[in-house]
């Protein structure tokens, strides 16, 4: 698959090798180049990339406070000469963190990491040998510098926390905890399985114990069914009653 990217930093020379090694490597296609983050963001109101190599150390908007502003489906590759800025880094949305000065070798294994995301988040149905389609029975997750395979088999509910996401696990007493919106976190999951019965939680269907009033009870946790979803997830209750 194509990867689009832009590239923005205030060095005219970081810009050319940056540049110069996107067009070495044959899956990215670069939109354009900018030289501050606000020409940046004007340009991704209108075309929407999926990736950023983005310097953080700019005049007045820091590639850290661009990255905040992004539209939720691109991701960033941070390009700095300030190591400090590594954590910070990684709790936004960056795929990798390239350290200048750096040569095309490291600039292919950030490219290739891009690669891998989106062949993952692109390809929420397989093909059987049949042809018929068949559901992805899991999800890679970022957490904690690591992409986790999560079964979803296993997973009671997602709860939404600000810019992140809470990942229930039955056999996990504790949540998995990665950054994500919980709207993009739905349009990856099988409405035949997963339901969104209120604006902080995904359940999992097949793991509800027990429907009381506008609460679900799963493993002993007490959701609330808001009125935005309750005539949906009514809809299902009923298709799914003997009575």
């Amino acid at each position: 698959m194509s990867i689009s990217c832009i590239i923005v930093d205030d060095e005219p020379i970081a810009i050319s090798l940056v540049e110069s090694y996107v067009q070495k490597t044959p899956f990215l296609r670069l939109e354009g180049t900018f030289s501050n983050a606000i020409q940046a963001m004007e340009f991704l109101s209108a075309n929407p990339v999926d990736v950023l190599f983005l310097d953080i150390q700019m005049p007045d908007v820091t590639g850290i406070e661009l990255s905040k502003m992004i539209p939720p489906k691109t991701r960033v590759v941070f390009t700095t000469a300030f190591d400090e800025y590594a954590l910070e880094g990684f709790k936004v949305k960056a795929l990798d963190y390239l350290l200048k000065p750096f040569d095309y070798a490291e600039f292919l294994a950030a490219a290739n990491k891009a690669k891998e995301w989106f062949d993952l988040v692109q390809k929420p149905i397989e093909l059987t040998e049949s042809g018929a389609h068949k559901e992805n029975d899991f999800l890679f997750v970022k957490s904690e510098y690591k992409q986790l395979k999560i079964k979803l088999k296993d997973v009671l509910y997602f709860e939404s926390m600000k810019d992140y996401i809470k990942i229930w696990i039955k056999t996990e007493s504790k949540p998995i905890l990665t950054l994500m919106s919980l709207k993009a976190l739905e349009e990856k999951l099988s409405e035949n399985k997963f339901m969104r019965v209120h604006r902080s939680f995904i359940i999992n269907l097949d793991n509800i114990e027990v429907i009381e009033r506008s609460q679900i009870v799963i493993n002993k946790q007490r959701i609330t069914v808001s009125e935005q979803y309750k005539s949906k997830f009514l809809e299902f209750v009923e298709k799914n009653s003997l009575l």
